[in-house]
């Protein structure tokens, strides 16, 4: 007997592992016209062929099962120009089964949605002025964050990571259904571009997801504009730039406002310490010594490991008496898996 299974869970499955309609098709022995309409919902699914999937994208048969929607790619990622459809999205499939863990652990939970302090662009509201702002109603009273991971737990974001599969994207963030935010990371990331790709995602949740943004406005610079003013404050970093700016100032201002190199020019620079010509020699020199691609290691920022999942994760275990394996389950993942993600 053929059985419904809820819609688009097979394509965010094997989207996931990076499965073609067409291989996953071939591989159970059925048309690919048949496959896509088992997908999108218009014909039912025999156990055996569910059982095939299953095991093709190594998830649970309950992981089909499951009365989740899935949310279409939305423009809130961090990444570099033109990044292919096939890099994506994996991502964005992945980004939305930890949306469905979070949704499931907060069932059991008596958590509530953070009240986070959003504020609207405008001529007079800027994106530096709203990262001023948001500064001060969290009572950031230093001028280097010395964890923005912890900051942002702290004050009810959702963190998690995974390994992107590409340099080319860095993060992206996500509403569940209860309005709970929750940023992504790639967990290749170093220290600096984790910490500035956290605030870059932090300046969309405040900026831009509860307002209505119209298409023509470049929201990705937006919230680099954020990010920048949020992490290295004009009115503590200037004094640091007066000196004039050089290879040697930038690696040391790196080790204390947990930025990288590159960011810190390009803050010098859109704070008018450059001429066009002084940055154009400035990146040359980056290029020549290969510093666009690898900051020297010994300059390296240390990671921040997200925690508040995994507290969820202990308290919902605790609750509910469940070992690995039943949180697992509970999450919808083989063991395996849930211990490489939450481990």
């Amino acid at each position: 007997m053929a059985e419904k299974v809820s819609k688009g869970l097979i394509v965010l499955a094997r989207e996931s592992r990076g499965f073609s309609q067409l291989e996953v098709s071939n591989r159970v022995g059925m048309s690919q016209q048949n496959m896509g309409k088992i997908e999108s919902g218009d014909i039912g699914i025999k156990d055996e062929t569910l059982g095939q999937i299953a095991e093709i994208t190594n998830y649970p048969i309950s992981f089909f099962r499951q009365e989740n929607e899935v949310y279409p790619e939305h423009l809130v990622y961090r990444r570099r120009d033109k990044v292919s459809a096939g890099l994506l999205t994996p991502i964005n499939a992945r980004v939305n089964i930890i949306r469905f863990h979070v949704e499931h652990l907060l069932k059991v939970l008596p958590v509530s949605k953070p009240e986070l302090p959003l504020f609207e662009v405008s001529e007079k509201n800027t994106p530096q002025a709203i990262a001023q702002k948001v500064r001060k109603t969290w009572q950031i009273n230093t001028p280097v964050i010395p964890n923005v991971v912890k900051l942002l737990e702290d004050n009810g974001i959702a963190i998690a990571c995974f390994d992107f599969g590409t340099e080319r994207v860095d993060s992206r963030c996500i509403i569940t259904d209860a309005k709970y935010p929750v940023i992504i990371f790639n967990k290749t990331l170093l220290g600096d571009r984790q910490r500035f790709s956290l605030a870059y995602q932090l300046g969309h949740l405040l900026m831009h997801t509860a307002f209505k943004v119209d298409w023509e406005r470049d929201i990705a610079h937006e919230a680099n504009l954020f990010a920048a003013e949020f992490l290295m404050p004009e009115n503590e970093i200037r004094k640091d730039f007066e000196a004039g700016i050089t290879l040697p100032l930038l690696a040391h201002l790196k080790t204390k406002w947990k930025a990288s190199m590159i960011s810190l020019l390009y803050r010098a620079d859109d704070l008018g310490f450059l001429t066009p010509n002084q940055k154009r020699y400035l990146i040359q020199q980056f290029n020549e010594q290969k510093l666009r691609r690898r900051e020297p290691v010994e300059l390296d920022i240390d990671i921040e490991r997200p925690e508040l999942i995994r507290r969820w994760i202990s308290e919902v275990k605790s609750k509910q008496k469940l070992d690995t394996n039943g949180i697992a389950a509970l999450l919808h993942l083989h063991t395996d898996e849930f211990i490489e993600i939450y481990g």
